[in-house]
């Protein structure tokens, strides 16, 4: 079987998984992060090398102050108290986005986080919080002006290599849960060529065995690039 080596995930649903079960719908994210580290072990046991997930988007800060509060600690607690199964999974943690625009503790989190799994090398874990495809463009063409190139010295490896995903391999695979159909401002320079899978399931109940429907699904397909 031919598995990616990037795969971008998007845990959408969670809200939607607790209102059908008659819980707080706050509780669906903390059943969503359970399910996500669940989801890398399974992906670093099948051979993937990069798995980056939206934790929380640039359009999340339009939310509820409840929500985003909830989410922040949420984030936050979940990189502090993790940290040997991080250690145990070999997984390398990078939190892209914003992150002059998150609480001083969840930054603290993802220092310490950062710092404590940079020599794992199993799984290199991408977690995008305050994160926006568009951002991302933007803020790789200040890093160029700023850096004052040349234009004629700008190509696309170059405009890569001052995006936040830079130094790691462009998605192969592109899985979304929850039902919905839409790339919702995430990896869109990167996504050029992904391949897109949409699974009707909630994340908080997305299994291994939707995993392996997945990656039987990329297997099956032919990438062209275009030729």
């Amino acid at each position: 079987m031919v598995i990616p080596q990037h795969i971008v995930l998007f845990p959408d649903g969670n809200r939607r998984w607790a209102k059908q079960k008659g819980l707080a719908a706050l509780l669906g994210h903390k059943q969503g992060y359970n399910n996500l580290l669940d989801f890398a072990e399974w992906c670093k046991n099948r051979g993937v090398k990069v798995l980056t997930a939206f934790g929380f988007s640039t359009e999340n800060w339009n939310r509820s102050e409840e929500e985003v509060s909830y989410l922040m600690k949420l984030l936050e607690d979940c990189l502090r108290d993790n940290k040997d199964r991080y250690k145990k999974e070999g997984a390398k943690i990078r939190v892209i986005g914003q992150r002059d625009r998150l609480p001083k503790s969840l930054q603290e989190a993802i220092i310490e986080a950062e710092e404590a799994t940079k020599n794992n090398d199993k799984l290199f874990l991408n977690l995008a919080i305050s994160y926006g495809g568009k951002w991302d463009i933007l803020q790789a063409i200040k890093k160029i002006i700023d850096e004052k190139i040349p234009t004629d010295k700008i190509d696309e490896k170059l405009f890569e290599d001052h995006l936040s995903t830079a130094g790691l391999p462009a998605p192969d695979f592109i899985i979304r849960a929850g039902g919905e159909k839409r790339m919702s401002n995430f990896v869109l320079w990167q996504a050029a060529y992904s391949e897109l899978y949409f699974s009707p399931k909630m994340w908080p109940e997305f299994t291994e065995q939707d995993l392996n429907e997945a990656l039987a699904e990329y297997d099956r397909r032919q990438r062209r690039f275009g030729k």
